[in-house]
């Protein structure tokens, strides 16, 4: 394995001195004005939204916080799990989520919007100052002040940003502080699973030993109090094996066509927290979207034991590439996932070499479109209208792109250099003096006569 400097030009494409140089601070000040600015101005526009004084489709999302959370919370304060709410599908650090709201002086839905909030603003700081380095950047904070209100009014009524914020900070703490990055992504794994991914390219060595070693003893330490002091904590395992396929993933097309051609005479029902397909053809599908994630983490698996070069975005690209099997591959693909993706697409986007500048174009545009899917479409997509389906598969294919390229720039990026090779050019003959030829005495001889009776010629003659 090769261990790229930050100004290696085989790192970032760039020249060394353009990669390690940093902004001036006159300009670093600036860029942080014109992100903090662009930040307060994009949230006040999401709690516009939240409240309904900007309304951008007649569908009520705050339900999820008012009556679903809040059912929760005042289960959860009994000491007990939701056992009999199959709604339930999260693993147990996902309680402390939900209770934390009650800490709060505020209604249960203001003190939620509040955390929220909050979570945002200490994943933008955390951006903001890692673009601060040398060899960062500030693109990975407008990513994140652009991505998170594309989602809309939706994105501070699920808790999925708040696990987000907890990924971002994890992400970004793996290197230089490999025990704090593994706790945090630990946490964010015993809340909602999936940051633990962003484990899979931390460089070998030392590194990964403590990140690894810390995430798991924070998964087990944790998890094991949770466990103890309330009932049911892993009763989600037992609800999330008879999901089906939910509406809005990518396993889920073939059924939306086949329902446009009459094909198809199953039924759309809430099953387990969220609207699914059930009927024909599901449980087999269902299969091929477990074998194919099992595919895909095989892949990184094996990318990941033949990656020889480890540049400073390479945890980063990692970690993107991870999270997008993880997510296309999903029998669900809620619209709250996208945070997830623009969390970590803004992290790898801190550093200038990075692979993925191009998927993470990709996941913004597929941000858009996902809140034009949801919640303004979603009606049409429900029924599997033709609208409603056009929009779903554009976003489909649109995160199936970002994968396989996320994929391919990955592998390509961590490949070893081709070995310098070194050509002997043959060397130059050193070119005669003036009045010395490289020739034999008598043509040499010759050609000083000719020079001159040349020379003894009158001009013009």
């Amino acid at each position: 394995m090769e261990l790229v400097p930050a100004g290696d030009p085989g790192a970032t494409g760039n020249s060394g001195s353009t990669a390690l140089s940093a902004a001036p601070p006159a300009q670093a000040g600036g860029a942080l004005w014109g992100l903090g600015a662009g930040w307060i101005v994009s949230r006040v526009l999401i709690v516009l939204m939240v409240l309904g004084i900007i309304r951008i489709s007649g569908a009520d999302v705050t339900a999820d916080v008012s009556v679903i959370y809040h059912g929760w919370y005042e289960v959860l304060q009994t000491g007990t799990f939701p056992l009999d709410d199959v709604t339930w599908q999260y693993p147990p650090g996902a309680a402390l989520v939900i209770m934390l709201p009650g800490l709060l002086p505020w209604s249960y839905q203001v003190s939620f919007y509040v955390l929220c909030g909050v979570f945002d603003a200490l994943a933008m700081g955390l951006l903001m100052r890692a673009g601060t380095r040398k060899g960062r950047s500030f693109t990975g904070a407008w990513v994140w002040v652009a991505g998170v209100p594309l989602l809309g009014p939706t994105i501070y009524c699920r808790y999925d940003i708040i696990v987000t914020a907890l990924a971002v900070a994890g992400l970004l703490a793996v290197l230089r502080r490999p025990a704090l990055g593994g706790v945090l992504l630990g946490l964010g794994g015993l809340v909602k699973i999936w940051p633990v991914l962003a484990l899979t390219g931390t460089p070998r060595g030392r590194r990964t030993k403590r990140s690894w070693t810390s995430a798991l003893a924070t998964l087990g330490s944790l998890g094991f109090l949770l466990a103890a002091g309330m009932n049911g904590a892993f009763e989600f395992l037992k609800f999330q094996a008879n999901r089906g396929i939910e509406v809005e993933s990518l396993s889920a097309l073939p059924l939306h066509f086949a329902r446009l051609a009459g094909g198809w005479n199953g039924k759309v029902s809430m099953n387990y927290g969220s609207l699914e397909m059930l009927g024909p053809w599901v449980s087999v599908i269902s299969k091929v979207s477990v074998a194919a994630t099992a595919l895909g983490f095989g892949w990184l698996l094996l990318w990941r034991l033949r990656a020889q070069r480890w540049q400073p975005s390479t945890t980063y690209d990692a970690a993107l590439a991870a999270l997008l099997v993880f997510t296309i591959t999903s029998r669900v693909i809620s619209p709250q996932y996208l945070v997830w993706l623009v969390g970590i697409a803004a992290v790898c986007l801190t550093v200038r070499g990075t692979s993925q500048k191009p998927v993470a174009v990709l996941i913004l545009i597929a941000t858009a479109v996902t809140t034009l899917e949801f919640p303004v479409l979603f009606g049409q997509v429900h029924n599997s209208q033709p609208l409603g389906v056009a929009v779903l598969t554009v976003r489909n294919l649109l995160l199936l792109a970002a994968t396989l390229l996320s994929c391919r720039r990955l592998w390509r990026s961590t490949r070893a250099p081709e070995p310098a090779r070194t050509v002997v050019l043959p060397a130059l003959e050193a070119a005669p003096a003036p009045g010395s030829y490289p020739v034999r005495p008598g043509i040499a001889y010759e050609q000083h006569l000719l020079d001159g009776i040349d020379s003894a010629q009158p001009a013009g003659k």
